[in-house]
């Protein structure tokens, strides 16, 4: 994960954020926990971003992909996306638009439903997620270098954390 044109520190700076940190105010553990995980989200998406962008693709948009794929008819509403995708409805609207101006999707009208608008995929979308997920399987998802065991125990760790805050 770590990129060559960034600058590394000799120190860590969430260690020396959280010592600071406690000289002011209570949980340290916490917020440095919360300080790393939201800085390996940034490292993580950034990478997989880099490797989504040959296709056109951004995560949030390889994601709209795979759950079109994932879908019975290969078309959901824009609301079962969003709910599904865990985001508010003006990304997944965004999402379409960008994917539909890519020829990955279409809209169509909810046939049972007059005022839903449907997301379908389309073959070029097929396509791209196809080669966007060999690239995210041969990148290992820029995890590569962490052990089996390790990322078994880290979605371990965070699943409690999905649950109280309402995921599943």
């Amino acid at each position: 994960m770590p990129s060559a044109a960034r600058k590394k520190l000799s120190f860590d700076p969430i260690d020396e954020a959280a010592r600071q940190w406690g000289l002011r105010w209570d949980a340290v553990e916490q917020m440095h926990a919360v300080t790393s995980l939201m800085r390996v989200q940034q490292l993580v998406l950034g990478e997989l971003d880099e490797i989504l962008r040959p296709h056109g693709l951004s995560f949030a948009r390889y994601e709209a992909l795979v759950l079109l794929t994932f879908s019975r008819a290969g078309a959901l509403p824009l609301g079962k996306m969003g709910e599904r995708l865990q985001v508010h409805p003006t990304s997944v609207t965004s999402i379409v638009d960008r994917l539909e101006a890519a020829g990955h999707v279409v809209r169509r009208r909810h046939p049972e439903d007059g005022r839903a608008v449907l997301a379908e995929i389309t073959a070029s979308g097929r396509s791209v997620v196809e080669a966007a997920t060999a690239d995210l399987v041969s990148a290992r998802f820029a995890l590569a270098d962490t052990p089996a065991e390790d990322l078994r125990e880290l979605s371990s760790l965070l699943r409690p954390l999905r649950r109280r805050a309402g995921d599943f």
